[in-house]
């Protein structure tokens, strides 16, 4: 989906592998992923195997805008979508046939407004369940449309291969094949007592249950996800706090208006820290209230961060992500951060209110005036030069948190 839009913002683009991210690869074009290329793979790696690779910074808030715009064109033909990722979703249609045809109809009209009207070219996959809709939207891939007919459900799910079953990663598919198991008819065939020995009681059965096309849920409109993250690639940038700061300012800034944009809020922050021999770690604190403002958020990630940076022994990191979870309705007010005993900010406070309707103001100003218009300073003048990082650290140890 990134290197689509990538490949929309910018048609010189069009029909050329194009990978999203620095030093890893956060997202390919399919013109790449014909050569090999796939996400977190090492840019290097990229590069040996599509020398013709074209390597682009994210636009991450593009990205969301977009999404926004073809899940509001979902909206359109029915009230029942459950949203599970930034480009993907279930619809119930059965009670919008009489409206607009046949599901088959819905998913071809939909595909061809998301076209028409975002510039976007989608899959779909049209069936009796979750599962096999799912299915035949993989299929349908790079940008086609896969109907199973309720008669036809087995003998096209059989045939393909295991390794587009949800729960059957590498390392399960690689088990299976071992003893010979390579579709998804070859897996119904085995008994679940078999298949428990394999890859677990639990995971048998709903691998088995799946096989076979049994999958009784329904689509969730209700359904919110219950955190929001956001990552950047740094390439093998040294494991220093300084090379860092602009970058988790810029990522809690990303978080933080997804929040408020939402009217949601987060108790637990995490940090996810990955290095250039593709190993991670992760940093986690709870707070005692849920937070939505873009400091916050920062402030805990900062500190997660001096926690993490001993870990690197001597390698670089190529990645930082944030990820804010333990969601709740609302956003809140607060911009207490009791990570010490003795932290002088508190719930309600008057600085913290402040903070927060600056937060509000600037969202404000993004939806008037577009993103690239206000942003942090701080982000802003460490990336010309004219604020040093350590003249940010020092702003940062007088006043706790950074103003915009």
């Amino acid at each position: 989906f990134y290197a689509s839009v990538e490949q929309l913002r910018n048609p010189r683009l069009r029909g050329r592998p194009v990978a999203v991210g620095k030093g890893v690869v956060l997202a390919a074009s399919y013109e790449a992923k014909a050569f090999g290329v796939g996400s977190g793979m090492p840019g290097r790696r990229a590069r040996q195997l599509c020398p013709g690779l074209v390597f682009v910074d994210g636009h991450f808030d593009e990205y969301l805008e977009l999404s926004e715009r073809v899940f509001a064109l979902c909206h359109h033909f029915t009230p029942l979508v459950e949203q599970i990722s930034i480009d993907e979703a279930f619809l119930e249609v059965a009670g919008s046939t009489h409206l607009f045809g046949p599901a088959a109809t819905i998913a071809s009209d939909l595909r061809r407004r998301v076209r028409t009207e975002v510039g976007l070219a989608i899959s779909a996959g049209v069936a009796r369940t979750k599962f096999l809709a799912k299915i035949g939207s993989q299929v349908a891939k790079p940008d086609g449309l896969v109907v199973v007919d309720p008669g036809q459900e087995l003998a096209f799910l059989h045939p393909l291969p295991v390794g587009l079953m949800w729960g059957v990663g590498p390392v399960t598919a690689a088990r299976l094949a071992e003893v010979g198991i390579f579709t998804i008819g070859e897996l119904a065939a085995v008994p679940v007592s078999s298949l428990e020995r394999l890859v677990g009681a639990g995971n048998a059965r709903h691998l088995h249950a799946l096989a076979w096309n049994h999958d009784p849920r329904g689509v969730a409109p209700g359904h919110r996800p219950g955190s929001v993250g956001a990552q950047s690639a740094l390439g093998r940038t040294e494991p220093t706090d300084e090379a860092f700061v602009r970058v988790l300012l810029a990522l809690a800034d990303r978080l933080g208006g997804r929040l408020r944009r939402k009217d949601r809020s987060g108790r637990t922050i995490s940090l996810r820290v990955r290095f250039s021999d593709m190993r991670s770690i992760t940093r986690s604190h709870t707070l005692a209230a849920p937070v939505a403002a873009t400091s916050a958020i920062f402030v805990v990630a900062h500190r997660l961060l001096a926690e993490a940076l001993p870990q690197a022994a001597g390698r670089s990191v190529n990645l930082l992500g944030i990820r804010v979870s333990n969601l709740a309705e609302g956003a809140s007010l607060q911009l207490e951060l009791p990570i010490e005993g003795d932290d002088p900010e508190r719930p309600g406070s008057e600085t913290g209110r402040r903070r927060f309707d600056l937060d509000r103001s600037v969202d404000s100003l993004r939806e008037r005036f577009g993103r690239k218009k206000v942003g942090f300073a701080s982000v802003l003048l460490i990336g010309s030069g004219s604020l040093t990082p350590d003249g940010f650290r020092r702003l940062a140890e007088k006043d706790r948190l950074p103003d915009h």
